[in-house]
C-alpha cells in the first residue's frame, strides 16, 4: 500500500521560507512522479510543481521564481523549498504521486498547511 505524507507547514513571515517535504512509502520511490498541489478557494486544487523519476522539474510559471522542487531517492522524500514567500500563497499543500508506468494509480496525502501572515 503506497502513502504519501506531507510536513513542514506552517506559520511564516512574508517573505520568508518554508521547506515542505513528501514521504512517499510502500513502493518503489524512483518510480514515482510526485507533484504539489494547493488548494484554491472556490476551485480545484492548483498544480504548483512537479519532478519526475528521473528529476525533470516543472513549475507554476507563477512560483517558478520562488519555489524549488527536489527528490532524494535515497529517502523517498520530495521537497518543496518555498521562499519569498506571500500572504496569497496560504493554503494547503498537497502531495501526489504518480506512477509513471501507469499514470491511473495516485496517491494523495492528507495535506500540509501554509499560513503567510505578519
Amino acid at each position: 500500500q503506497v502513502q504519501v505524507v506531507e510536513s513542514g507547514g506552517g506559520l511564516v513571515q512574508p517573505g520568508g521560507s518554508l521547506r515542505l517535504s513528501c514521504v512517499v512509502s510502500g513502493s518503489i520511490f524512483s518510480a514515482y512522479e510526485v507533484e504539489w498541489y494547493r488548494q484554491v478557494q472556490g476551485k480545484q486544487r492548483e498544480w504548483v510543481a512537479s519532478v519526475s523519476g528521473g528529476g525533470t522539474e516543472n513549475y507554476l510559471q507563477s512560483v517558478k521564481e520562488r519555489f524549488t522542487i527536489s527528490r532524494d531517492n535515497a529517502k523517498n522524500t520530495v521537497y518543496l523549498q518555498m521562499n519569498s514567500l506571500r500572504p496569497e500563497d496560504t493554503t494547503i499543500y498537497y502531495c501526489k504521486a504518480i506512477r509513471e508506468s501507469d499514470r491511473t494509480l495516485a496517491y494523495w496525502g492528507q495535506g500540509t498547511r501554509v499560513t503567510v501572515s505578519s
